[in-house]
């Protein structure tokens, strides 16, 4: 459908019921700081599960002796970092039962200073590929972090990345292999657009790739210029993307066609297809939600479908089923199974969601619709619960979207909101500091402490991508806003407080360590990088 406070949608709660393990982002540490150590390491190469253990004075001798050397910089203390271990592992031996090019090795970042700040490893894990012995120039891991992706990954890059396909018998082979793949025909297989394709090659791991250079081809397939084309068993069965004589082809570009063209034009919305609509990078989503028990409703995915053309690749259409899978997720667009048969559209970089003042499933309308959404015509429709009848009494105020408004920019208050989700664990462990401060100020006129529930409440030009996110709306005009990120203790708050929504001196920040580490580490929506079992 892109840890803490890292890199969203049905994000905030669509993670619930789908998530791409996507593990890199939490433990966002700054500069690593760690102790010294005592012991002299030689540089012999020892394994764990088949991985290689190393350390600054084995380093060297690793990436001599392997061409291909994916590194996890990891903690010991890190969730995350425990959790792809098992993965880890077994990607290890697969690679090296199949006799590859390719080695796994892993860094303890927390004891290996010179390592750690060499390759600027500021969060766990951090993998990174070293690649014929190349020290100074890594490669960013860009794959899944489970075994399958890992595999797949390595693969790919101990090449070849390509199938050459010399005749239309291998290349019909080649096409009837899979549901789908990738032909790249190009008159020069050594020129700039061939190698731009390779790149493509390199990064979607999950597709097949062929090229082809014999006249032959060109002619059996309708081509006389260099073409990209997509081969599938579903929707239109093959789409061709020409490469521009004067642009040449440009890698992200064609990256991003092929992943938009490679799904159902309509994806349903289930356990299966929750990883390929979460990762798609697709800006915007337009659900249809209804029940597939009743026929009538069912009737609706066709205006749905036929609207779904003309904005493949900026719009993904997916329809939800009230009554399955998607159930999962009503409470994240405040709806019931009773308000199906019903239209959402949802920005993905903010999780706006937009709906119809009267849902109308025609073709026409959803795309009239869509249309006018893209063009900043309809605005966005913002959840609010209802404000409790005690909210302005206690030490903290219970706010919600109908009466953030009125309270945080009060022009005579100084407010200060934390804003939280129910099933946050940093929010729930810091509950108590943010009660004793609003037990602090509660009698002074100026302050209000408040605390927002940004699950079931959405404010216009006010974003949440991680809690708990604390925010401070000073007195007097503007509508200003700080965001507060110091530590998350009384003290503190009430030295931010007390310096009108400053800090009076910012230390630098400190890494966080199983010493130093208060809990308090921003945790961001499911969908963003957090896992199931956190929840």
């Amino acid at each position: 459908m892109q840890g803490c406070g890292a890199r969203l949608f049905w994000l905030l709660v669509l993670g619930l019921a789908w998530l791409g393990p996507v593990l890199g982002d939490e433990e966002e540490d700054g500069e690593v700081v760690v102790e010294e150590e005592d012991e002299v390491l030689s540089d012999e190469l020892g394994e764990e599960d088949g991985i290689l253990v190393l350390h600054e004075h084995n380093f060297a001798r690793a990436l001599s002796e392997h061409r291909l050397l994916l590194v996890e910089f990891y903690a010991p203390w890190c969730r995350h970092c425990e959790r792809l271990a098992p993965a880890f592992a077994q990607a290890a031996t697969t690679l090296r039962n199949e006799s590859s090019p390719a080695r796994l090795g892993k860094v303890d970042a927390t004891t290996q200073k010179a390592l750690a700040g060499e390759f600027g490893i500021t969060s766990y894990p951090t993998l990174k590929l070293f690649r014929d012995g190349n020290r100074t120039h890594p490669i960013d891991y860009t794959g899944r972090m489970d075994t399958k992706g890992i595999v797949r990954w390595m693969r790919r890059r101990a090449g070849p990345s390509t199938t050459l396909l010399q005749d239309t018998d291998t290349a019909s082979t080649f096409i009837s292999s899979q549901d789908m793949v990738v032909i790249g025909f190009f008159k020069d297989l050594g020129g700039e657009a061939a190698q731009a394709f390779y790149e493509v090659a390199m990064e979607m791991v999950d597709v097949p790739f062929g090229v082809a250079e014999a006249t032959e081809l060109f002619q059996a397939y309708g081509l006389s210029t260099d073409t990209i084309c997509l081969f599938k068993k579903f929707d239109e069965g093959r789409t061709d993307f020409p490469v521009d004589p004067a642009q040449g082809l440009d890698v992200a570009e064609l990256t991003q066609l092929l992943r938009a063209h490679s799904l159902d034009l309509v994806m349903e919305f289930t356990s299966e297809t929750s990883d390929q609509i979460f990762s798609a990078k697709i800006p915007h989503h337009m659900l249809l939600f209804l029940n597939k028990s009743s026929s009538a409703q069912l009737a609706l995915r066709d205006g749905f479908q036929a609207a779904a053309g003309t904005f493949r690749g900026k719009v993904l259409f997916v329809v939800v089923d009230v009554a399955g899978h998607g159930a999962n997720i009503l409470a994240f667009f405040g709806m019931t199974p009773a308000d199906a048969p019903t239209l959402r559209l949802v920005e993905m970089k903010n999780n706006r969601k937009y709906r119809m003042e009267q849902d109308s499933f025609s073709d026409t309308a959803i795309s009239t619709f869509i249309q006018d959404v893209l063009d900043g015509k309809v605005k966005p429709h913002l959840l609010s619960a209802e404000p409790p009848e005690d909210w302005d009494t206690q030490a903290v105020k219970v706010l919600v979207g109908k009466t953030f408004e009125q309270v945080a920019f009060d022009e005579t208050k100084n407010v200060f909101v934390k804003f939280y989700a129910p099933w946050c664990s940093h929010c729930q462990a810091m509950a108590a500091a943010w009660e004793e401060l609003g037990e602090r100020y509660k009698d002074h006129e100026d302050i209000v402490i408040a605390k927002l529930d940004a699950m079931a409440n959405e404010i216009e030009n006010v974003t949440i991508t991680s809690f708990p996110t604390l925010r401070y709306f000073p007195a007097g005009p503007g509508r200003k806003m700080v965001e507060f990120k110091g530590s998350r203790d009384v003290e503190t708050f009430s030295k931010f407080l007390e310096n009108g929504g400053m800090l009076p001196e910012e230390p630098p920040e400190v890494p966080k360590t199983p010493e130093n580490s208060t809990g308090s580490e921003e945790q961001s929506p499911p969908g963003t990088g957090v896992s199931r079992d956190e929840l």
